[in-house]
């Protein structure tokens, strides 16, 4: 069944779309039939869990890191993840680079900005975003590359506030390109709002139910 729903979505997704699979709660067979059909990006919220999968699980699994980051937690991610999706400060983009650099890595980041209603949801405003990537310090980091930006919408039944809400992160992407002509990733989409997503602009979309099923806690 997993496997099955991860064909027809990446069926339904553009291929320029990258299918990043949100296992957080779920067991290491459940990851394993998604791998075997061919899935290799997965996305977590938690720092313990996915240090425990990823030296359980195949080696070549880009994992993603998708869930409030601490500084104090980034040591324990830094050998192994392929992306951060959740950057929301300076602070925490030059503690990722001071950890990469002790493994002689570069890890790929996304800059999260609030895009939501809800005051709960964490993220950069747009000024803060231009400001982090004029920062001359930003400019001296050579152990992560901003390759994007990465937004949540309100949960909602709105398309229209949805809707609105992604058109705003795709412009506030375009600005921070000016800045930064390296940024190509706008990761924005779930299970309820992907279709939308990708209409305006989405090129990363965090599945999680609709490949899992509903995620019980632990």
């Amino acid at each position: 069944m997993i496997a099955d729903r991860i064909r027809q979505l990446k069926n339904d997704l553009p291929g320029h779309v990258k299918l990043v699979a949100v296992s957080k709660f779920k067991p290491a067979a459940d990851i394993m039939e998604a791998y075997a059909a061919g899935q290799r990006d997965f996305g977590e919220n938690y720092v313990q869990e996915v240090v425990s999968k990823s030296a359980e699980l195949p080696a070549d699994i880009r994992w993603h890191f998708i869930g409030h980051l601490q500084t104090n937690k980034v040591k324990y991610i830094a050998p192994f993840v392929h992306l951060v999706h959740s950057v929301d400060s300076l602070k925490l983009l030059k503690e990722i680079n001071k950890q990469a650099g002790n493994y002689n890595r570069v890890i790929e980041c996304l800059l999260q900005v609030h895009i939501a209603q809800e005051e709960t949801k964490s993220g950069l405003t747009e000024e803060e975003l231009l400001a982090l990537l004029e920062a001359p310090v930003f400019g001296e980091m050579r152990h992560v590359k901003v390759t994007g930006v990465m937004g949540m919408s309100t949960l909602t039944d709105d398309p229209a506030v949805v809707r609105a809400e992604f058109r705003a992160l795709k412009n506030i992407f375009e600005k921070g390109q000016r800045l930064l002509p390296g940024m190509k990733e706008i990761s924005m989409g779930m299970s309820g709002d992907w279709p939308v997503a990708v209409e305006e602009g989405s090129t990363m979309v965090r599945i999680g139910s609709t490949i899992f099923g509903t995620r019980n806690q632990k």
